[in-house]
């Protein structure tokens, strides 16, 4: 059976309930920190490379899928950081803004120098990234890293990495519903914009659970409530294949983003999220002794 393209391969409930991580004894809560950490970082380095939302929302579902599952790719054996470089660049090498890989490499040199996985926006200006350089030796050795985690990234993946994405489905549910229409279309229609780029970064993981066009639904239903247009009073969600009860989890997952990013924002204030293999196993030894 031929999937449709507009599609995409969902996580299972095996892959959901453990991860090669936790089976090498990282704690979930930890794992959970350190993907999201990651999943920022991805974005940033994204924006410095000057890639559309598009393809740093593939990078992103890459790098989510990647780390799920007892078959996935472990943070106790790659750094966070690698993972992120090798999703983007495996990205950009099958989209029409491929970036080489000392342009990658830079980048996220750079951004290891800011001690932070979401940098100001001064410190995303792509003037900066693009004046910082590391070494023929250091780039010889981290572009050998990046291309064998990039074939791990395929080997794990099956190669398999089509991703479909919910914005053009989102514009074509809002034309269904007639809602361009309302002179406040274009606040919903960014609205619902900012609602799917923020779910990319759920703990949830809620591209991996859900279809495109449930995404589109839910953000466009958010959308609607937050800017004050009225949606047709039936069911309308319904029309594009989503249930009451799916509609209702992803409107909470993506609503709880916010409150899980100040959590935390607030749980490692004064620390750095551990973003290397050693960064991890310092971290997790910390814990172990209760300090």
């Amino acid at each position: 059976m031929q999937v449709s393209p507009l599609a995409n391969p969902l996580a299972t409930v095996a892959q959901l309930e453990t991860s090669g991580s936790q089976i090498d004894g990282i704690p979930r809560h930890l794992e959970n920190s350190i993907r999201f950490a990651g999943a920022q970082l991805t974005q940033a380095a994204g924006i410095l490379l000057r890639l559309p939302q598009e393809v740093i929302a593939q990078a992103l579902v890459v790098f989510m899928r990647f780390l799920v599952g007892p078959e996935g790719g472990s943070l106790a054996e790659f750094d966070v950081q690698q993972v992120s470089a090798a999703s983007l660049y495996t990205i950009t090498k099958l989209s029409p803004y491929p970036k080489s890989p000392r342009s990658i490499i830079n980048v996220f040199a750079y951004l290891s120098t800011l001690g932070t996985p979401t940098p100001t926006p001064d410190q995303l200006q792509q003037g900066k990234a693009e004046q910082y350089y590391v070494s023929e030796g250091t780039y010889q050795s981290r572009r050998l890293v990046l291309s064998d985690t990039e074939q791990r990234i395929l080997k794990a993946l099956g190669f398999n990495v089509h991703v479909s994405l919910p914005y053009t489905l989102g514009i074509t549910y809002l034309q269904a519903l007639d809602v361009f229409s309302h002179p406040r279309a274009s606040d919903l229609a960014k609205r619902a914009t900012a609602y799917l780029n923020t779910a990319l970064l759920s703990p949830q993981m809620l591209y991996l659970t859900h279809q495109p066009g449930s995404l589109a639904t839910a953000t466009i239903y958010l959308a609607a409530k937050e800017v004050g247009i009225k949606l047709p009073e039936v069911e309308w969600w319904e029309v594009f294949d989503t249930d009451r009860e799916e509609l209702g989890f992803l409107v909470v997952g993506m609503l709880s983003v916010g409150s899980f990013a100040e959590e935390e924002r607030a749980k490692w204030q004064g620390r750095k999220v551990p973003m290397t293999v050693d960064e991890l196993e310092a971290e997790m030894k910390r814990e172990d002794s209760g300090e």
